[in-house]
């Protein structure tokens, strides 16, 4: 008898106390496996390694907190609700992308991160101490409002034909955007260039730059010979050619063929969007648009939310036949490839 109550309290302690403390043991070590979606969880399980450019640091942050750091430091606080969720969608985009856990690279040269807060290598981020001195008394609205602009759009990234997209953006496209093979030479199908007639408000819409001949020259390189130009009449300037969305392709100065490309970054022009022109020895830019021009134009964006569009309208206007899906409850359509 004592035997068999033995028995029964051996066994109601494995099945009370053992069997449960293995199952929960095991699911702790339960590790994300993007082929298994629905078992993810929600979004604050996910997280994204980050290199602290300033520090020389790797940062383990939630995913959706990185996402509004970068919304908050790419994008102007005041823009509108929807303008910033579409900014958070492409900055969740930009990172998953990048991310080893979804089949990213990550960054080549700082083993261990999937993104940089170096906006030339990925995209700008700051911490709410830089945040606080950037907007001062305003920084309760407009952190408050990002975060919303994140939590609504939570999990959600664009793809197309099944991939995740390069969500890249600028500020002011100026007219029409660029395609992506006409600024960096690769033919993505949802970069192509669109029209844009909602960024006329942006501050940086048109820019005039004057330089002196001689400062071309220091500038381009004295091959150009901007000043014998002058002097012999034979023109000192001509733009060649101009790309699709209106950019400069290829221009004369002095003696010299260059890109506008070129000319935008060795004379700091806001865009390759320009006219120039000679007046009292000068060389006069006027510029249209700021940044590269492809994808996403932020001014844009929020002209359009102004007018009564969505983020998604906002999304598959700038990126050409794409979709919104969630990495949480979409994840096994994604059809990701390692």
């Amino acid at each position: 008898m004592n035997k068999v109550l033995a028995y029964n309290v051996l066994l109601i302690v494995v099945i009370v106390i053992l069997i449960p403390a293995l199952i929960i043991g095991s699911m702790k070590k339960i590790h994300f496996n993007p082929q298994q979606s629905h078992q993810t969880g929600k979004g604050e399980d996910v997280s994204i390694r980050v290199y602290m450019h300033e520090k020389g640091t790797i940062l383990e942050m939630n995913l959706e907190t990185y996402v509004a750091g970068v919304v908050a430091a790419e994008m102007p606080g005041e823009f509108e609700l929807e303008a910033l969720k579409s900014q958070a969608v492409a900055a969740r985009t930009y990172a998953v992308k990048n991310m080893v856990l979804f089949g990213g690279s990550g960054l080549a040269d700082k083993p261990g991160a999937d993104v940089s807060t170096d906006y030339q290598q990925s995209q700008a981020w700051l911490s709410s101490e830089k945040l606080k001195e950037r907007w001062g008394t305003e920084y309760e609205r407009y952190w408050s409002k990002i975060n919303r602009a994140v939590e609504e759009t939570r999990g959600e990234v664009v793809t197309y034909n099944g991939e995740f997209i390069n969500a890249v953006f600028h500020s002011t496209s100026g007219e029409r955007t660029a395609s992506a093979k006409e600024v960096w030479g690769f033919d993505y199908p949802y970069l192509i260039s669109v029209p844009c007639s909602w960024d006329e408000k942006s501050p940086r819409y048109r820019e005039r730059k004057e330089f002196a001949l001689t400062e071309i020259e220091q500038l381009l390189g004295a091959e150009t010979q901007v000043m014998a130009a002058m002097q012999n009449g034979s023109g000192v300037t001509q733009i060649i050619d101009t790309t699709p969305s209106g950019r400069v392709g290829q221009i004369r100065i002095g003696n010299k063929i260059v890109s506008g490309l070129t000319v935008r970054e060795k004379l700091n022009l806001h865009s390759t969007r320009f006219n120039v022109a000679i007046k009292d020895g000068k060389m006069i830019f006027d510029t249209v648009g700021y940044g590269h021009g492809v994808g996403l134009c932020q001014y844009g964006a929020n002209g359009m939310a102004k007018a009564g569009h969505d983020y998604r309208q906002i999304i598959t206007t700038y990126y050409t036949g794409v979709a919104i899906k969630n990495i949480q409850s979409d994840l096994g359509l994604l059809g990701y490839h390692h």
